[in-house]
């Protein structure tokens, strides 16, 4: 089989050495939502280990976007410069430093998931969550606060100042988290926006502020680099976002500029019943690349390097993200160009390992 997982991918004016990314994974492990040493090891080590792209863990645009108290942030320009040496790193071994984008909503101020994944009161440091409809996640999870419209205009301008300082950080690509249960996904599900106004009903309603925090962060990134957005492509509940909603979506997201869908799915409902298998999210992305007409990375149960392959060569995915084949292995992309007959980036530091 031709090699193409260890070929470049050319978005905008950015070359990506290989198709093997690292998946934004929650470390829970960030102080007051700065990076701290576990993040450089952590990261890179994944770029050490001849990854393409390297991406942070969801960093929340504002202190009450955490899922956590102990979730990565950007808010202030404090964090921009804690995360700038391990930028730097992740630059120097080749690979190219992305950010994830984030803001909880409903599924905020609750525990690492270590002690158990309920509710921080806010007497222990927690805060109140806000949502488009005042519905939780579940029976653990704090009750949201139905958003205002202020609350709308606020966190648009908080993903715009998030943006600016990813960018005075040297981040080269940005992702914005609009999956697994959190507010953009919130206000794309029927199940979880019963809102009545603008924001709230048909679909057209449901993807407004979305589309617009899109908009808003492509305006504030540099035109030469790109933009992904991660999206759930299906909620795999009966009345809830699917994929022919994400089709319509993710159109209208490449005409406002974004260069890739990370297609994921589920986390907006507890009751949701995935059919995991090896693999199981890849139709999204070929579905979406297909009917949509965008690049799309492959996430889920990506395991083995001639799957990876097969998906990048078969046409159904740009990029692969792996998780937590990447936590098993930091040196996954370098094993699975062996396996290919690829040539990976080594460090000259460890080329006598070869």
């Amino acid at each position: 089989m031709p090699e193409h997982l260890f070929s470049q991918l050319r978005l905008r004016e950015l070359t990506i050495s290989n198709r093997v990314f690292v998946s934004p994974m929650c470390q829970y492990s960030s102080d007051n939502g700065l990076p701290t040493d576990w993040h450089m090891v952590h990261l890179g080590s994944r770029a050490v280990g001849g990854a393409g792209l390297v991406m942070v863990e969801a960093t929340a645009v504002a202190p009450e976007a955490r899922i956590s108290p102990s979730d990565s942030g950007i808010w202030s320009d404090i964090h921009a410069r804690a995360f700038a040496p391990i930028i730097r790193f992740i630059e120097s071994q080749g690979a190219v430093p992305a950010v994830q984008l984030a803001h909880a909503g409903r599924k905020a101020s609750t525990m690492v998931p270590w002690k158990g994944r309920s509710e921080v009161p806010i007497s222990a440091g927690g805060w109140q969550t806000i949502a488009p409809s005042a519905i939780p996640f579940n029976d653990v999870y704090p009750k949201p606060r139905a958003m205002t419209i202020d609350d709308i205009e606020a966190v648009v301008a908080q993903f715009a100042a998030a943006t600016e300082r990813s960018l005075e950080a040297g981040f080269r690509v940005i992702e914005l988290h609009m999956a697994h249960g959190y507010l953009l996904h919130q206000f794309l599900s029927p199940l979880s926006n019963h809102r009545t106004d603008e924001f709230g009903g048909p679909l057209e309603n449901r993807v407004r502020l979305p589309l617009r925090v899109a908009r808003t962060v492509r305006e504030a990134w540099p035109a030469d680099r790109p933009m992904f957005v991660r999206i759930s492509a299906t909620d795999w509940a009966e009345g809830g976002w699917d994929l022919p909603q994400s089709i319509r979506f993710c159109s209208e997201l490449h005409d406002i500029g974004v260069d890739l869908i990370d297609c994921s799915s589920g986390g907006l409902v507890s009751t949701a019943k995935i059919p995991l298998s090896p693999g199981y999210q890849v139709p999204f992305a070929d579905a979406i690349r297909r009917k949509a007409h965008v690049p799309t990375g492959a996430v889920g149960l990506i395991t083995e390097p001639k799957q990876a392959e097969e998906i990048i060569f078969s046409g159904k995915a740009d990029a692969v993200l792996l998780a937590r084949a990447m936590l098993r292995d930091p040196y996954w992309p370098l094993h699975a160009a062996r396996e290919l007959g690829a040539e990976g980036h080594w460090p000259i530091q460890y080329e006598r390992a070869k």
